[in-house]
């Protein structure tokens, strides 16, 4: 997917690349570490892991990263959606319905048989985009720890 205009601000265009190249890795780093409520605390090198092996979606404000998505995924069945996030200082303008419909749209997540993600806060947006509580919560398991990063 190569960069496309998505909307006006002031004087730049929003775009969303999925060009690893083009990702400010800075930004990410920053924001996960220290600023979301899912991986605070987790290290540099993990995130770097994370984007070489997923399909990621920046979203740039003319050459400014000010919004990231994550998608891992067969690309065949399934896919996890993970660490969503507009810049604060950029939120409430749109960013976060066009970055997801820029998800959606990829032509290598399309007839996925599942497609997941988890969140504390934002399940009106996600579900404009179909997402519902699981069909059939007593059939999902998961290991998690949520102070890894901490440790």
């Amino acid at each position: 997917m190569s960069t496309s205009p998505a909307s006006q601000h002031s004087e730049a265009v929003f775009s969303i690349s999925t060009d690893r190249q083009q990702l400010d890795l800075d930004v990410i780093y920053r924001f996960l570490s220290e600023e979301s409520a899912w991986a605070r605390g987790i290290d540099r090198r993990r995130v770097e892991r994370s984007i070489e092996h997923s399909l990621c979606f920046g979203g740039y404000l003319g050459h400014q990263q000010i919004a990231f998505a994550r998608v891992i995924s067969d690309f065949a069945t399934f896919a996890n959606l993970v660490d969503v996030f507009v810049l604060p200082e950029f939120r409430g303008r749109g960013y976060s319905k066009q970055l997801m419909a820029a998800v959606f749209e990829h032509d290598d997540l399309q007839q996925l048989r599942r497609f997941t993600l988890a969140t504390s806060d934002a399940h009106g947006l996600y579900s404009q985009y179909g997402f519902t509580a699981p069909a059939k919560p007593q059939t999902l398991m998961e290991r998690y720890d949520p102070l890894i990063y901490s440790r």
